[in-house]
């Protein structure tokens, strides 16, 4: 697979008229194609081998806020690196998460190729899923380097997305609660 993805690397710097054999670029093909193998490894990934049992029992029902979790993303338009990062909220129904996971979470679905909005649906998805809580909310602050490298150009815009999930979306107290924690940072 990475030799096969060498050899279009080593295509695609042709046609940009360049000369692949030059000392500079002799092993970039090699090199961008592991390093693209790594950038997307959520592909090799599952959510339960990922949490690997790391689920407890747990009496507490108060809302758990892990904020400010860095990630590093592909737009599946360019190719091109979106970074941010990642606050995540959810209130227990009689299990927690290590927390260790939610980064891992992150991790996985950020090493996939898509769009920010689908990434926080399945971060969101995902504690769901695990934790089976009354409610997860997920947000995700980031900037694109396809907007900021390419077209528009601009370097200070920030995409902000969200997802509520459960309790997070039907009570606008919680929801709100969430939001002004995840602020003081």
């Amino acid at each position: 697979m990475s030799d096969a993805i060498s050899q279009h690397y080593k295509s695609i710097i042709e046609a940009l008229g360049e000369d692949s054999t030059r000392e500079g670029l002799l092993d970039t093909p090699k090199r961008a194609a592991k390093a693209m193998r790594f950038l997307t490894q959520g592909y090799q990934q599952t959510l339960s081998e990922l949490v690997n049992g790391a689920v407890f029992e747990s009496d507490s029902d108060q809302m758990v806020i892990v904020k400010d979790i860095e990630l590093y993303s592909l737009c599946e338009h360019h190719l091109l690196p979106f970074i941010g990062k990642c606050h995540i909220g959810y209130l227990p129904n009689n299990k927690v998460l290590g927390l260790s996971k939610f980064a891992r979470i992150v991790d996985m679905y950020a090493q996939r190729l898509q769009i920010q909005e689908k990434l926080t649906r399945q971060i969101a998805d995902a504690v769901l899923d695990v934790t089976d809580a009354r409610g997860v909310a997920v947000v995700i602050e980031s900037q694109h380097m396809c907007m900021m490298m390419r077209g528009v150009q601009k370097q200070n815009s920030v995409m902000n997305s969200s997802v509520m999930l459960g309790t997070f979306r039907e009570s606008q107290a919680t929801r709100s609660e969430f939001l002004t924690l995840i602020k003081g940072h």
